[in-house]
């Protein structure tokens, strides 16, 4: 129940927020909920400023500060050109792209203007394309920042607005061309808050520069120098973009490359920012590939589906498997960035192989039989793209960094290349990517990772289930001992604190050491374990990130059905730890 006294004061921060509001969709929105006196909407979009973060905003499309729209995309942009001009960047060039969701190009225009008003130089790509161009676009036309709008594989309903900077920041030389870290995110979000009144932004009516085809054509060949020389390039691919931005682009790459025409799964081929034949636009979601398995299975010899989200960051493969039920079976996160990593480790690549806390212990076991140098970062590509000589990165939310000099972020177009050149690769040997999997499992063990997610509609439940854990940490789960509980908190390993948990998993020693050289417990019969939780950092969720590792030298076959009911236990049991 709102008071008199509050209504009264949510109603004239609303008017207020009306009379400066540029947009007349939002102003239509608002002006309803106004003469409704709907003061619980109101209060819900008036509960304060969209919060910027690392991640930059995400959010509802809507009227008010707290959802998606121009006047908070405006404020945004101030707060950036303040930013840089701190930083003695003022006279820079910011690269500006845009997906194909509802406003992402008046958001695009908007932030345009501002920078151009406050005396930098804008430069926005010439239409929606893919995240991973407008990350390159940034070192090649040496901008000082760049600035993506998209929500990614997020529901329709929503947008978002990313930020890359072109110099090293904190520290000089660090990082540049990634995603922002603390404390870029808190000094913008301080210049963000320092806008009073949307008058006093000095908005440009021009000025800006609208980049040509020349830069996605220096991307396409860019992304084409991952592959080898006079590789194999047979493998026949399906591609989806679910409605996304990734299709021009990706069948670009494919042609320069050589390889045969990507099969377009053709329902989902144009950008469509409704997203008409998905539930929500993200290949891990059920159902999401569905038509590509269709597609599939109407072109006899696909041999490997490749899905993106809709700003094409992101990379899903699926491979063809008579025992699954749709013919095909799609490979998790962690199985891609395990071929990946072989497939370049196979080409004789050197460098730093890096991974996200939440992704599978794997990759450390193949950097450390390669002996190449292994890294682990908290979770998120603006981490990964940091570690000093990286070469490969990846996590297991379908994101993988095979060009880190050309793009410091997760690509999902240079990772389908790659995928289908070791698709080739195998072809040629008349095997396939399930073969190397299999002969992964055989060497190092099988490593089988799931995840738990618990979407909340009360956000007072996600810090409650991590003090449940941290107040009670669990023993046993899938009856192995938890061997070490680590609080993420603390620093640990050289990781910055973060908002984590990490448990693991076997029978510890008689001695009672309890880590193996994989950061995993063993138990008598050489059976590891992982967990991991986390608040989600764009959406209300809790996530779980469970690993089992079963020896090497067992049958594949029975090694995954062990896993596979090992890793059902373990989801039980850490729900019922975490009271979701």
């Amino acid at each position: 129940m709102v008071d008199k006294d509050d209504a009264k004061d949510l109603i004239d921060r609303a008017r207020r927020w009306l009379a400066e509001d540029p947009d007349p969709d939002t102003r239509a929105e608002l002006a309803a909920l106004l003469d409704a006196e709907d003061l619980d909407a109101l209060r819900d979009r008036f509960a304060g400023l969209l919060r910027f973060g690392t991640a930059g905003l995400r959010g509802e499309l809507g009227a008010g500060p707290s959802r998606m729209n121009r006047a908070v995309v405006i404020r945004a942009a101030a707060g950036l050109a303040a930013f840089l001009r701190e930083h003695g960047k003022g006279d820079g060039l910011v690269v500006v792209g845009y997906d194909a969701r509802h406003k992402s190009a008046d958001f695009a225009r908007d932030t345009a203007a501002v920078l151009t008003g406050a005396g930098l130089r804008a430069a926005v790509l010439p239409r929606p394309l893919p995240t991973p161009v407008l990350a390159f676009a940034i070192g090649h036309l040496g901008a000082v920042a760049g600035v993506e709008v998209t929500a990614s594989h997020n529901p329709p309903r929503d947008n978002g607005y990313k930020v890359y900077l072109g110099f090293g920041y904190p520290e000089p030389g660090e990082g540049a061309g990634s995603q922002i870290v603390a404390p870029a995110d808190a000094e913008i979000a301080a210049g963000i808050e320092a806008v009073d009144a949307l008058a006093e932004v000095p908005r440009a009516e021009d000025g800006w520069t609208v980049l040509g085809d020349e830069v996605l054509e220096a991307y396409v060949e860019r992304a084409v120098s991952v592959l080898a020389p006079g590789s194999p390039r047979t493998a026949r691919v399906v591609h989806t973009a679910l409605h996304g931005v990734g299709t021009e682009t990706v069948t670009a790459a494919f042609a320069r490359a050589g390889f045969p025409a990507p099969v377009p799964v053709a329902e989902q081929a144009a950008p469509d920012p409704d997203f008409p034949t998905v539930a929500f636009p993200n290949p891990e979601e059920p159902g999401a590939m569905d038509l590509a398995f269709a597609t599939a299975r109407a072109h006899e010899g696909a041999d490997l589906i490749v899905a993106n989200d809709p700003d094409a960051d992101r990379c899903a493969v699926a491979v063809p498997d008579a025992s699954a039920d749709a013919g095909w079976r799609m490979l998790t996160g962690d199985e891609v960035g395990a071929l990946l990593a072989t497939h370049l480790l196979r080409r004789g690549e050197r460098g730093v192989f890096a991974e996200s806390i939440v992704s599978s212990t794997l990759l450390g076991t193949l950097a450390r039989a390669a002996g190449v140098p292994h890294a682990e970062t908290l979770t998120g590509f603006k981490w990964i793209s940091r570690v000093p000589g990286l070469r490969y990165g990846y996590e297991e939310a379908l994101g993988y960094c095979v060009d880190p000099e050309g793009v410091r972020d997760k690509d999902g177009i240079t990772a389908a290349l790659l995928v289908t050149e070791f698709a080739s690769v195998l072809k040629e040997e008349g095997r396939t990517l399930s073969d190397a999997l299999d002969d992964l499992a055989r060497e190092h063990g099988l490593h089988a990772t799931a995840q738990l997610s618990a979407r909340v509609a009360d956000l007072s439940l996600i810090p409650a289930a991590m003090d449940r854990l941290r107040q009670s940490p669990p023993v046993r789960l899938a009856g192995l001992t938890v061997t070490s509980a680590d609080d993420l908190s603390l620093p640990k390993d050289g990781l910055p604190p973060t908002d984590g948990l990490r448990y693991t998993l076997g029978t510890p020693s008689p001695e009672g050491a309890g880590s193996s050289p994989e950061g995993a417990g063993s138990s008598p019969e050489g059976v590891r374990g992982r967990v991991v939780v986390r608040p989600s950092g764009t959406e209300p969720k809790l996530k779980c990130y469970l690993e089992i590792v079963l020896p090497a030298g067992l049958p594949v076959p029975e090694a995954r059905e062990r896993a596979t009911a090992l890793l059902a236990e373990l989801k039980r049991d850490v729900g019922a730890a975490a009271g979701v």
